[in-house]
């Protein structure tokens, strides 16, 4: 078929240049026709025997039944109620809870019960006269004071007032207060090296 074709073009290109090369005499070879086309330059392409899919034929029941049970499944979720995110320091364990777990206290002797007892009632009798030592030497130093105190008022009343102002140097301390400025919002508090573990959940 391609053959056949070629052939055709050949015929009616060659009958539609002759006039002109007839009239040209000697100059046909300077002056050629813009329609001339050279037969070796002509090309033929296979024919393209495919076929347009055919579009799927599309039951407007069967769409509709498929968005009801959507519906019906997004109804259904919407009924369950969220589930939170579990707290895993204030879940106890089960090992925890078994009440049959028991840990029994080990029996004494006569002997270690008794020695632990007066063990006790020693360190009961030597913390209380610790004690007692304590209140004993604080009540000393405060009739001492209040002695040194009369007697000073005895000698000099601006001695005595100024005795009984606070020593600021007497305990050098210094503190600032909070600062009005916002934190850092891209400053990141070093924590130590550590394993990472914690669980993420998704909803």
């Amino acid at each position: 078929m391609s053959v056949a074709l070629s052939r055709c073009l050949c015929r009616v290109l060659t009958r539609h240049n002759a006039p002109s090369s007839f009239l040209l005499g000697e100059h046909r070879h300077a002056v050629q026709s813009p329609c001339f086309v050279p037969v070796m330059t002509l090309k033929t392409t296979a024919a393209l025997r495919a076929e347009p899919k055919k579009k799927k034929k599309v039951d407007p029941r069967r769409e509709q039944m498929v968005r009801e049970r959507l519906k019906k499944k997004l109804k259904k979720l919407e009924k369950v109620p969220p589930e939170f995110i579990p707290i895993e320091d204030l879940i106890t364990s089960a090992k925890c809870l078994d009440e049959t777990r028991e840990r029994s206290a080990p029996r004494l002797s006569f002997e270690e019960s008794e020695r632990r007892a007066l063990l006790l009632k020693e360190w009961c009798r030597y913390k209380q006269n610790q004690h007692m030592n304590e209140v004993e030497a604080v009540e000393l130093a405060l009739e001492a004071q209040r002695e040194a105190l009369e007697e000073l008022k005895l000698e000099s009343e601006e001695l005595y007032q100024a005795a009984l102002k606070p020593d600021p140097l007497l305990f050098p301390f210094t503190h600032e207060g909070p600062a009005y400025t916002p934190p850092k919002t891209k400053y990141y508090a070093p924590d130590g090296k550590y394993n990472d573990i914690t669980k993420v959940y998704t909803q």
